[in-house]
């Protein structure tokens, strides 16, 4: 009897130790996983001094406002597809005063390298047919067509009433590690600015992003990151022809270059950063067609007038802005 006992006792220990060893074993089974959702939206905006593309302002060096929307479909981890639309308040000399621009491509990744391929559309509306004289005319009573694309302004300078164009791109990113990232970009376009000069433009790019524990348990992150780019040209149509060039004249190709330091906290970037080009004074209004260029000591082979500008030179940017994903942010 007292063996029955001790076997009964014996495996009722060894039932229940193996019903507690079942449960430990299924409480940490991971849960199914979460269905696969391949949309997201990125959207943002932002506040500066000085809106600079390619180190020449776009503002007339005074304060711009940007915001964009990208809709985005993953197909998988490391494929995805965008498109995007977005907007910046400008100063150009044919008096149009936004910038919008329209866009698409592909993101492909392949382990530390990021890829980024597609196309730029650069619409520039409100643009004005010309800033004195008779509407269609040109100063030398040439009449120029209902279509009315010519400017002139007082300074000499002219630019066309309608100077949208579109560029392809292709940008490549290494990622070192948690710290560094280095990349390059190609840009180009077969009319930059509707000018009917071709345009090319190719950087260097370097990012360092300081480890997250820099400012304690904060939340604010910090980086630094440069840029070296060169813009190389081609031939404008007659429009921008002068006197030595009448079928047109070879915008000055020129070097940019960028270096700055950003700080972050949540979906926010304070970004300073340091802005300058290798164009003179002279080339540059030629370029710009700057409606406050001046003077008539500036003198190249494309600007005979003389005028100069400072839209291409030195400047200072501090830029505030916000950067939101809905997946991320919106759950």
């Amino acid at each position: 009897m007292k063996r029955l006992v001790l076997a009964a006792a014996v495996l009722a220990m060894t039932a229940g130790s193996t019903f507690a060893a079942d449960m430990a074993v299924k409480a940490m089974k991971a849960p199914p996983p979460a269905p696969f959702d391949p949309w997201d939206v990125a959207f943002g905006s932002a506040i500066m001094n000085d809106y600079i593309f390619r180190g020449v302002t776009q503002s007339n060096h005074k304060p711009s406002v940007a915001a964009y929307f990208e809709p985005r479909y993953n197909v998988n981890k490391d494929l995805q597809l965008y498109v995007g639309v977005s907007g910046e308040s400008i100063s150009f000399a044919n008096r149009a005063a936004a910038e919008i621009d329209v866009y698409g491509g592909i993101r492909p990744t392949f382990g530390a390298f990021a890829f980024d391929i597609g196309v730029w559309g650069y619409l520039y509306p409100g643009g004005t047919c010309q800033f004195g004289g008779n509407n269609g005319f040109d100063f030398a009573g040439k009449f120029q067509g209902t279509e009315c694309q010519v400017n002139f302004l007082l300074n000499g300078n002219t630019m066309k009433k309608d100077v949208s164009f579109f560029e392809v791109y292709g940008k490549g990113n290494y990622t070192v590690n948690d710290n560094w990232q280095f990349g390059v970009t190609e840009f180009y376009t077969p009319s930059f600015l509707n000018s009917g000069a071709w345009g090319n433009y190719t950087s260097v790019t370097g990012k360092y992003t300081a480890p997250a524990t820099i400012f304690g348990s904060s939340g604010v992150g910090m980086y630094v990151s440069g840029e070296f780019g060169r813009q190389w040209f081609g031939t404008t149509d007659s429009f921008y022809g002068v006197a030595a060039f009448p079928n047109g004249i070879h915008y000055a190709d020129y070097d940019t270059w960028n270096i700055g330091i950003g700080f972050t906290y949540k979906v926010f970037t304070l970004d300073l950063r340091y802005s300058d080009t290798d164009l003179s004074k002279g080339n540059c209004s030629a370029f710009t067609g700057a409606f406050n260029a001046s003077g008539n000591t500036n003198v190249t082979p494309i600007n005979p007038g003389g005028t100069g500008s400072n839209w291409c030179g030195a400047a200072g940017i501090v830029k505030l802005s916000a950067d939101l994903t809905a997946m991320t942010n919106l759950k």
